[in-house]
């Protein structure tokens, strides 16, 4: 019997054995499967992170628009404003729906902080953002008076008072041009203006009482000898019937006799020409070169007083476009022709080219406000100057001319010729 049981025993062990195997490989796979909770807590953790991430750009959203002044007015918020003092200051609404501050705001398209003490009353708008808006455009700042100042003669220039950025007065010294020539043409006109005056001074007083008398002395002489001369040639006619002279005496006392006379006739003419005075004719060619010269000499003159160059406005130099020792020619290609630019920068304008389709917004004497892309905080008040007669085939606009004023504190400061300027149209006020 114990030969029997040993190998059944043997198969249960195997059995047994067998069983252990397979617990222990279940429990393997069972510790290398993932928890379902833990399942569940990757997907929680997973699904978390989108929506932190859209929280983080809502918030970041939300500050940028707090931050931009246009997405709020359009919105209808706004930040408290503060004045200049720290105290809150008072809000208008707009049109629009947009709130803006009554002294600080620009328009009602763009807002502006607190105006710091340096500004000026100029660039506050009150009744200007309450219009609405017509049309928005982009133009450039120019100059309404610029000069371009050049010298009347030719010279080399000896004195030089120029300087970029400088504000100079009407009528004061910019540069001196070399005058050794021109000093001398006015010296020779002088010379020759004195020497017409004396001629025409000369005909017009006529003959000298002197010069009368001689002519008078010199007639009468002249009488006395022809009637001596007559005396002897009617002698000599009568000797010449008896033929006790010569027919030459006879010709010689007949020649003598006459022309005595004709000089006689000669001396009287004279006398009564001197008597007369000189005629109109030579008085009026006398005064002529007199008017002459004075011509010449006012022309020498004021070429003499050219060789100082003067300011013709009141403005700010520009440009430069000469140094001292340079020669300057006004009507020749070489050398300089100007010596520099001056524009007054307290009158300006702004340039811009309205399309066609949108000229129908635009007037004359629009109310318009402008800042420019430098300086934005800045704004100044303008008004439509005028609109060009003709337009601009290639870019399909018509040029337009808006007026502004800058304060004299303030000149070249912050708008400046050729820089880009933004110009707000504002529409009529309703009545």
């Amino acid at each position: 019997m114990s030969t029997q049981n040993t190998p059944q025993l043997s198969h249960r062990d195997k059995d047994l054995k067998s069983e252990i195997a397979a617990g222990s490989l279940a429990d393997r796979v069972r510790s290398l499967k993932i928890a379902k909770e833990d399942r569940l807590d990757n997907q929680k953790s997973g699904s978390r992170f989108p929506w932190i991430l859209s929280l983080i750009l809502g918030v970041a959203l939300l500050w940028l628009l707090y931050r931009d002044d246009k997405i709020m007015a359009s919105l209808g918020f706004s930040r408290p404003v503060v004045d200049a003092k720290g105290k809150p200051g008072s809000q208008v609404k707009s049109s629009s729906g947009a709130v803006a501050s009554t002294p600080d705001r620009a328009s009602s398209k763009t807002t502006q902080a607190a105006s710091t003490p340096s500004q000026s009353p100029s660039n506050a708008t009150k009744s200007s953002s309450s219009n609405p808006i017509a049309l928005e455009s982009r133009g450039y700042v120019i100059a309404k008076h610029q000069v371009l100042v050049s010298p009347q003669v030719s010279g080399r220039i000896i004195s030089l008072n120029i300087e970029e950025g400088r504000r100079v007065t009407k009528g004061e010294i910019l540069a001196e041009v070399e005058r050794t020539e021109y000093q001398a043409d006015v010296e020779q006109m002088r010379g020759v203006l004195r020497r017409n005056k004396a001629e025409l001074s000369e005909l017009e007083a006529g003959a000298r009482p002197q010069e009368i008398a001689g002519a008078t002395a010199d007639l009468q002489e002249q009488e006395e000898i022809l009637s001596q001369l007559e005396s002897q040639f009617k002698r000599t006619k009568e000797i010449l019937k008896s033929n006790s002279v010569s027919i030459t005496e006879f010709e010689q006392t007949q020649s003598s006799y006459l022309s005595t006379r004709k000089r006689i006739e000669k001396l009287r003419q004279a006398l009564d020409m001197m008597k007369e005075g000189p005629r109109k004719e030579r008085i009026e060619m006398a005064r002529a070169a007199v008017v002459q010269a004075e011509a010449n000499l006012a022309k020498s003159l004021w070429r003499l007083e050219n060789c100082t160059l003067r300011a013709p406005i009141s403005g700010t130099i520009l440009k430069k476009n000469a140094e001292e020792g340079n020669l300057v020619n006004p009507v020749a290609f070489s050398g300089s022709t100007s010596v520099c630019d001056i524009a007054d920068l307290s009158d300006l304008e702004i340039d811009l080219n309205i399309q066609e389709r949108d000229v129908s917004r635009v007037f004359v004497d629009q109310e318009c406000e402008i800042r420019s892309e430098a300086f934005p905080k800045r704004v100044y008040k303008g008004k439509v100057s005028r609109l060009m007669p003709i337009a601009d085939r290639a870019k399909g606009a018509v040029p337009v001319r808006v007026a502004v004023r800058v304060p004299e504190d303030e000149q070249g400061v912050y708008l400046k010729p050729e820089m880009s300027a933004i110009v707000v149209f504002f529409s009529a006020p309703q009545p």
